[in-house]
């Protein structure tokens, strides 16, 4: 029997076991390896899901590694539980609960259409000098078209969740990927320059940061880099992959030969393309610095907008009108945060982003996060996007004043 990588033989075989059970007694186990007991928080924090009509599924433990290498890139591996099956596929305990609960979905006869569901069990990440194994309840929408009421209920009742298991109350984040990429929109951003931009301020790096001359290796030469330019991107990239294999290279700080390829081509592409214009940055540098209630952030926003002569009408609408929705459902919205550089650092994340956490804990960590991933069904193999927002509460940090 393979050994999970960091894990003691005896939890290798009781992973095994939980896989190799019936569903419907590995949702109850799941429960037991969470360490949850009837009345707990997360059993608290389900009920609270459950009663708002959010079915409960167990997806299973073990997948496929490559899922999530795929979505997320080599970078995660370093994250992962990791074994193989007999004949030698690499296979993981799930990370997280969105991406297999997603892939259950696209499975069964409800694909396309609207169902929601809502969770309790173990996920697990290795964290240098921190347990690997965290408790996690949530709840994921699925296909939905009233995209802001989705939103605004996904949200509200993660918070009400998260109180319902006893962690008292939160202090919530909010942000908008579709709003960025709007303003990314209207001011005619060429897409290597979006891809830069979007990967640099979901890691919080300044725009000053993000439009410095990027560091090169030693395969970046200028030479490669011409030659880059000078092919179509299929062709670009194979000559990259190829240059890449004779060098005996299959990744670099976490990145993969493919992606390391994306990132040579991203800088030729810059190299030759034109620069942002000053004016543009100074736009920029404004809407990113946008933050506070939420409904004065709407009114900013706007002012910008007209004054730099853009229109972001339709993604400021929708925009309010999720602000009201969650005011209606009775979150008081100037108790929440809005931050225009607030991007989840996820591919998949197509709009609405939130976290939460503890405000009395110096410097606790998310206890509460989720957001809108439209596009995640079709990258798991659906022929179109669907509409999906959920949300994941780490139970282990909620009632750990999100220490832990």
């Amino acid at each position: 029997m393979a050994l999970l990588k960091g894990r003691k033989t005896h939890e290798g075989h009781l992973v095994t076991q939980t896989i190799l059970g019936d569903s419907a007694s590995q949702a109850s186990r799941s429960g037991d390896l969470a360490g949850q007991a009837p009345g707990g928080a997360g059993e608290r924090a389900l009920d609270c899901l459950l009663a708002a009509g959010f079915e409960r599924t167990e997806p299973p433990i073990l997948h496929a590694a490559a899922i999530f290498l795929d979505m997320s890139g080599e970078e995660v591996r370093r994250r992962l539980f990791l074994t193989a099956d007999a004949a030698g596929e690499e296979l993981c305990l799930r990370p997280e609960y969105t991406i297999p609960v997603c892939r259950a979905y696209l499975g069964s006869d409800k694909a396309g259409k609207i169902a929601e569901y809502s969770y309790l069990g173990p996920v697990f990440r290795a964290r240098a000098g921190q347990v690997g194994e965290q408790r996690q309840s949530g709840l994921e929408s699925f296909g939905r078209q009233d995209a802001e009421a989705a939103d605004a209920e996904v949200f509200s009742l993660a918070m009400e969740a998260a109180t319902a298991a006893g962690g008292g109350s939160l202090v919530a984040r909010l942000g908008d990927a579709g709003l960025f990429d709007a303003m990314l929109d209207a001011l005619k951003i060429s897409e290597p320059w979006r891809r830069r931009l979007r990967r640099g301020v979901a890691r919080g790096r300044s725009l000053e940061a993000i439009f410095a001359q990027p560091s090169q290796s030693a395969l970046a030469q200028p030479g490669v880099l011409a030659a880059l330019e000078s092919a179509d991107h299929a062709g670009a990239k194979a000559l990259v992959e190829d240059l890449l294999a004779i060098a005996g290279i299959d990744a670099v700080g976490g990145r993969s030969a493919s992606e390391i390829a994306d990132r040579f081509l991203e800088q030729a592409s810059l190299r030759s393309g034109p620069p942002i214009e000053p004016e543009k940055r100074t736009v920029l540098d404004a809407f990113l610095a946008i933050s506070g209630d939420p409904d004065q952030a709407a009114v900013e926003l706007r002012r910008l907008t007209q004054s730099a002569g853009l229109d972001l009408s339709a993604a400021l609408d929708a925009f309010e009108r999720r602000n009201g929705f969650i005011a209606a459902r009775g979150v008081a919205i100037e108790a929440t945060r809005f931050s225009a550089a607030f991007v989840r650092d996820f591919d998949y994340y197509t709009g609405f982003v939130f976290e939460a956490h503890n405000p009395h804990v110096s410097g606790a960590k998310t206890a509460l996060a989720g957001g809108r991933y439209d596009g995640l069904a079709r990258r798991l193999g659906a022929n179109e996007d669907i509409p999906a927002v959920g949300a994941a509460i780490n139970l282990d940090r909620l009632m750990n004043g999100g220490e832990r």
